[in-house]
């Protein structure tokens, strides 16, 4: 079990649930436009947000950003360590620090002595993309020059007793993002954030992300993950639960089950989940809904679920409630019908909760 490292509020490690993050892609000047990407991605599950400060101005506008967001801000340094000091002002939770693009070990123990003087946690964020060359020159490219990257970083730090720290290990390729994080672990307990980094669009990214992050996640590596994709942050929060509710590890918000169609099919799946999912965007009790296109497996899944549906013969759909059906009703009904009662079960778990 990895040791713990604290966030903010957070406590990230030894056991505690798997943190989903992600980062914003806004410009980071553009205060409103970033607070409000925050508060979206805050909204559909993200528990930490990183965000890039690449100058001063940004370090500027920072502790409105800081002050006004809805979960801990991380700041993402590169280069020049002065920006991580701007961010400690700022009253960040974290800094991300990049050993292959901040190689002083005086200017990176001055960042970490101010920050173990804030309380601010550093995460060690290596990519394969950006090794320092001295590391490449002993090491290679591959898991062992990533894993001695961040090695030596780590023994900077804890030289002068600093230990609130997190390592983040990333390729793009998933076999060497899994070798490196399974070495990382053989030789420290310091937790570990998990992704594929630079793994692509909504199509190839959602895949890499999933089976790397699968993998580790699976064999109980790793203790916060963030899905990197070309593509809008929300998109990265969804992906991310989806992979933690996959390997029941946490919950959040409905599970979809769906057939993959064929010519039995009487309804179709698809347009009725996606307008499932607008309407419960923001419903965040765990529940199975199960939208099945005939009669083969379809009753199966729907009582199995919390709830269900499945096309019938009569043109209808069957709709299934907590493995009772409650009747059939016309395909067009449907979305309405399911996207209350998955509200009032939602209700209903709150109150018994509180």
């Amino acid at each position: 079990m990895t040791r713990i490292a604290k966030v903010g509020p957070l406590a990230i490690g030894g056991g505690q649930p798997i943190i989903v993050q992600t980062m914003t892609n806004t410009d980071p000047l553009d205060v409103a436009a970033t607070l409000a990407q925050i508060e979206r991605v805050a909204r559909r599950g993200a528990e930490l947000v990183r965000l890039a400060v690449p100058n001063e101005k940004a370090g500027e506008v920072l502790p409105e950003i800081v002050s006004a967001s809805k979960v801990p801000v991380v700041a993402d340094i590169h280069f020049d360590w002065r920006l991580a000091t701007l961010a400690l002002k700022a009253k960040v939770a974290g800094l991300r620090l990049n050993p292959g693009n901040i190689r002083d070990p005086h200017k990176i123990q001055k960042v970490a002595e101010a920050a173990g003087a804030a309380g601010v946690a550093i995460r060690v964020g290596v990519n394969a993309g950006s090794l320092d060359p001295e590391i490449i020159s002993q090491y290679g490219h591959g898991a062992e020059g990533l894993v001695q990257s961040a090695l030596k970083e780590i023994a900077l730090l804890e030289a002068i007793n600093f230990n609130n720290i997190i390592v983040s290990i990333k390729a793009s390729s998933v076999n060497l993002t899994v070798e490196a994080v399974k070495l990382f672990a053989k030789l420290s307990d310091y937790p570990q954030h998990l992704g594929i980094t630079e793994a692509g669009d909504l199509k190839t990214g959602v895949v890499k992300s999933a089976v790397g992050l699968g993998i580790l996640l699976s064999q109980g590596l790793g203790d916060t993950i963030r899905v990197s994709l070309t593509g809008p942050p929300e998109e990265e929060v969804d992906c991310a639960w989806e992979i933690l509710k996959a390997l029941k590890l946490r919950a959040r918000g409905p599970e979809y089950v769906s057939c993959p169609t064929c010519g039995r099919s009487r309804l179709n799946p698809l347009p009725l989940i996606t307008e499932l999912r607008a309407r419960l965007l923001d419903l965040t009790t765990p529940l199975t809904i199960a939208v099945m296109g005939c009669e083969v497996n379809g009753p199966g899944e729907a009582k199995m679920a919390d709830l269900g549906v499945t096309g019938a013969a009569s043109g209808q759909g069957a709709v299934y409630f907590k493995g009772r059906i409650l009747g059939h009703y016309p395909l067009e009904a449907i979305p309405e019908l399911l996207a209350a009662k998955a509200r009032l079960w939602g209700q209903a778990e709150s109150e018994g909760q509180s």
